[in-house]
């Protein structure tokens, strides 16, 4: 089948999958998006910004509870990222983080975002997680985690986003630098030393600031895996952590891989893993 009629009957499932979601008939939307989805596949078809627009509206509309919409997230990431075995186009998971920030569904709205490059948003989304369901003992630990995991992501920019929106639109952080929480001015040196590269600049902040990252235990992993990406830190030959820590650090640590591997000829220190 030709591009052209691929692309007319993708139009027609697509339109019918909107008229079955808008009845609630969500067994036949839910299949008449898969073949959305199977014809993008099948045709090879670009990713475009209205094709990835369309992914989301659908999943938007799908029940939350649903395992078909499971299904239809992890095939349309994996048909976005265009074979690269990266982690999914960083457009379509800002969509889909802003549909699971519409829900109230914080936590894989934060996932979603991380993947983006939407510092913003997901600062934005943070201030409500936080301010909602969170104690305000704990707001500085919301911002410090996204912000160390962008920096495992080698995204700086997103990194330094998040931290600043969140700093300041944040109702109980008083505006800085420098601020009342230790945490926060910890973070701040941290992207100011990430600019700067200077290992012995990490490793005295490092230690200055353990009694704060002694809060939450993957801290410190997090620190190693940037100390590996930004300072030329060699890398630990095993994880003291297993099981859902150890995974979602695993998980960062290939993401960040594949950047490694994409900026090779600009790292002056190129990191192996383990």
């Amino acid at each position: 089948m030709s591009q052209g009629k691929h692309a007319e009957a993708r139009e027609l499932m697509y339109s019918g999958a909107l008229l079955f979601f808008s009845h609630n008939q969500q067994n036949s939307a839910a299949d008449l998006s898969m073949l959305v989805l199977e014809s993008l596949e099948k045709s090879d078809a670009k990713v475009t910004d209205e094709l990835l627009e369309n992914l989301a509206k659908v999943f938007s509309l799908m029940d939350q509870n649903s395992p078909e919409r499971v299904a239809f997230v992890s095939r349309a990431l994996k048909w976005s990222s265009g074979g690269s075995g990266k982690l999914g186009h960083p457009k379509l998971h800002q969509l889909l983080a802003i549909t699971l920030w519409k829900e109230q569904n914080y936590c894989e709205s934060r996932y979603h975002f991380l993947h983006s490059t939407d510092g913003e948003g997901c600062a934005n989304m943070l201030v409500e997680y936080s301010s909602s369901r969170g104690y305000r003992s704990e707001v500085d630990m919301f911002v410090a985690q996204a912000v160390l995991q962008f920096l495992c992501l080698k995204n700086k920019t997103s990194a330094l986003v998040v931290f600043t929106t969140y700093t300041q639109k944040h109702p109980s952080i008083e505006r800085g630098p420098p601020f009342v929480q230790p945490l926060l001015n910890f973070i701040w040196f941290l992207l100011l030393a990430v600019d700067g590269g200077k290992l012995t600049v990490f490793t005295v902040l490092c230690e200055q600031y353990q009694p704060s990252l002694k809060r939450d235990p993957m801290y410190n992993e997090y620190l190693d895996r940037i100390g590996q990406l930004f300072f030329g830190v060699p890398p630990k030959q095993t994880s003291s952590y297993g099981g859902l820590l150890g995974n979602l650090l695993n998980s960062l640590m290939v993401a960040g891989e594949e950047e490694d591997v994409e900026d090779g000829q600009e790292d002056s220190s190129p990191i192996e893993l383990d």
